[in-house]
């Protein structure tokens, strides 16, 4: 099955290429079945390689031909198929593939049906072969596929100006960020002579501490741009303004885990490059942080959801940084399952209300939306990381993994998070679907979605419920650990051996964050003790910094983007005035000097003879004075 991994792109490219070129004309509906199906089969496939390497085939390289060779330089199209690519195949396809069934009904009577189906498919099939390439050069393919479709698909309804803005943020705030791999990768070529992974992990040896860290400095901070950390945080929650199924696949199973990935596949890298890896840490923790205070006073149900996303991947890059990859891809895989159906449920409940977003009209749906409700719930108890939930495992990992590692302050960052987040977790859930209506109309009108919706709902609750216990069980040496062991065993990484009682205590401090959270959240909104209205007030100040997150994006908009407008249009200036100036001025010149010695040109044969005697005398008196000794020379 290894040697056919190639199938598991193939499948959604032939579907994009279908849909794209038929499905407008002839297919119409059939392009979600075709992409979905196309989705499916990979999974398959997928499914097959994983149990291929779970049967110890734990590195293959798989050839399919030679892409660039000029001199030294040569690059292939090749998969590298280990554990970790097998994990991220895995999570990508499958949830991928819910997520496609789910946009079946989500998406069924917009008229851009064939296009949404077209884009998505090459969404996915860019994220197969970032994850599945064998060298940097190719990664930075679907590195790059993966932002060419968030624009194309976060700016879905372009006929509104709030998608195309926050498209065209998503892409600007993307290209920054590319800029920092292209150094990372230009300078490992330079100083490695390869981009394949195998022979620059090989020989990190050879290249000097400057070196490793400029590289690993440069691919991080691609890395902050794909996945939404300080400073190139910004773009995700804008990207709200696309349809819900692309940002349930935008937020878990695709795009912003590619930075995640980078890293962990960069690990032999980062962990001879001394200081790096600290860098990676403390971004993750300050990001996980700041985007969960965000997230406490957001009404709209999908940014409250995309905030958690910024949050929940410093998480990840947390684990990183305090050397423990195993736990950041473990985090990763639950968080594709507990994320995915916090925004297809939040989707749902948007469908079942028309189009509406904010919380504040919302109110009383657990009457209503039943099946979405059960499963957001179990999702939300995921994200506040409630045992025996996948997100407990995975989280409480991360946070043991930063307190065995020796970064105390980093672990009270990760505790302090998990209070912020079971509280924000605890007030959406509440204002949606307890308490009273609050919009009688909305509550009379909504409606649960159809199956088509719901099944993948289910299926995403399953996986919520049972993925945390079944590969992480139990702590430090579950299946998951064993299996992505050769990604942990990285020359300046510890290993951490910690003592059961030890493990039993760090996991009753991470349980009893999530509990606090809720338990306020609940006494705020439920007992009004104290009132959510009247801590806005008290909190005066600091409150409208939050409501207006911090100011990030005034601060970019009035400071960064106005000085580079100026900078441009000073530029813009130049090249006119200056440099389009002066050849413009010499052609004039030209053309003048031109139009002037035309008129010379009378056509009449008397003027052209008279101008000959005339340049005759002229000779005459030169020669004459010169012989005549009144000219010197």
């Amino acid at each position: 099955m290894i040697q056919n991994v190639w199938l598991i792109p193939a499948f959604p490219l032939a579907a994009f290429l279908i849909d794209g070129l038929f499905g407008r004309r002839w297919l119409h509906r059939w392009t979600g079945i075709i992409a979905s199906s196309a989705v499916g089969l990979s999974a398959i496939v997928a499914i097959g390689v994983f149990l291929e390497v779970l049967g110890g085939q734990t590195r293959t390289t798989v050839n399919l031909y030679e892409w660039i060779g000029v001199g030294d330089f040569h690059s292939r199209v090749a998969a590298l198929v280990d554990p970790l690519s097998s994990v991220m195949l895995l999570v990508v396809t499958v949830v991928s593939f819910l997520i496609f069934v789910y946009s079946n009904g989500y998406m069924e009577h917009d008229h851009g049906f064939h296009r949404f189906f077209t884009w998505l498919s090459l969404f996915v099939f860019a994220m197969l072969i970032l994850v599945m390439a064998d060298n940097y050069l190719l990664m930075f393919v679907g590195w790059e596929g993966v932002g060419l479709c968030s624009y194309l698909l976060i700016g879905f309804w372009f006929e509104r100006p709030e998608p195309y803005v926050a498209a065209k943020k998503a892409f600007v705030m993307n290209r920054i960020g590319d800029w920092g791999y292209t150094i990372g990768m230009i300078t490992t070529f330079l100083v490695f002579g390869s981009m394949q992974f195998t022979d620059v992990f090989e020989h990190v040896g050879i290249a000097t501490q400057a070196n490793l860290t400029l590289i690993c400095v440069a691919f991080f901070f691609g890395a902050t741009g794909k996945s939404a950390q300080l400073p190139l945080y910004s773009w995700l929650p804008d990207a709200m303004e696309g349809p819900t199924p692309v940002s349930a696949l935008i937020h878990a199973a695709t795009m912003v885990t590619a930075g995640v990935y980078l890293v962990a596949r960069s690990m032999p890298l980062f962990a001879a490059a001394g200081p790096s890896l600290a860098v990676v840490g403390v971004v993750g923790a300050i990001t996980a942080i700041f985007a969960a205070t965000i997230a406490l006073v957001q009404f709209d149900i999908k940014r409250v959801m995309a905030y958690s996303t910024v949050s929940q991947l410093g998480y990840m890059f947390l684990a990183l940084g305090v050397g423990a990859p195993v736990a950041a891809i473990f985090h990763l895989a639950t968080h594709a399952f507990f994320k995915a159906l916090l925004f297809l449920g939040s989707g749902s409940v948007i469908h079942g209300l028309g189009g509406e977003q904010d919380m504040r009209k919302m109110g009383g749906l657990r009457r209503k939306l039943p099946v979405t409700y059960w499963t957001m719930l179990l999702a939300g108890g995921a994200l506040a990381a409630l045992p025996p939930l996948a997100g407990f495992w995975s989280k409480d990992e991360i946070v043991a993994a930063a307190f065995l590692g020796g970064y105390p302050v980093l672990w009270a960052v990760g505790i302090l998070t998990a209070v912020l987040t079971a509280f924000y977790v605890t007030r959406a859930m509440w204002l949606t679907f307890h308490g009273e209506p609050r919009d009688h109309h909305l509550y009379d009108h909504a409606h649960e979605s159809p199956a088509v919706m719901t099944l993948p709902l289910a299926a995403l609750a399953v996986g919520t419920v049972v993925l945390g216990v079944a590969i992480g069980f139990p702590p430090e040496t579950g299946f998951i650990h064993r299996f992505l062991g050769p990604v942990a065993q990285v020359e300046g990484i510890a290993e951490h051996a910690p003592e059961a009682a030890t493990i039993l205590v760090l996991a009753a401090i991470s349980v009893a964050a999530g509990v606090l959270g809720i338990l306020v959240g609940l006494s705020m909104y439920v007992r009004h003790r104290p009132d959510p209205a009247a801590v806005s007030r008290a909190a005066g100040p600091l409150y409208r910094v939050l409501v207006n997150k911090y100011f990030i994006d005034e601060l970019y908009d009035r400071r960064i983007v106005e000085a580079f407008r100026a900078a441009f249009g000073a530029m813009w200036a130049f090249d006119v005035h200056v440099i389009d100036g002066l050849a413009n001025r010499l052609g004039w010149l030209a053309a003048t000097g031109g139009s002037s010695l035309r008129r010379a040109q009378t056509g009449i044969v008397g003027n052209y003879a008279l101008t000959i005697v005339a340049g005759l005398l002229v000779i005459l008196v030169v020669y004459g004075g010169y012989a005549s000794g009144l000219f010197t020379r």
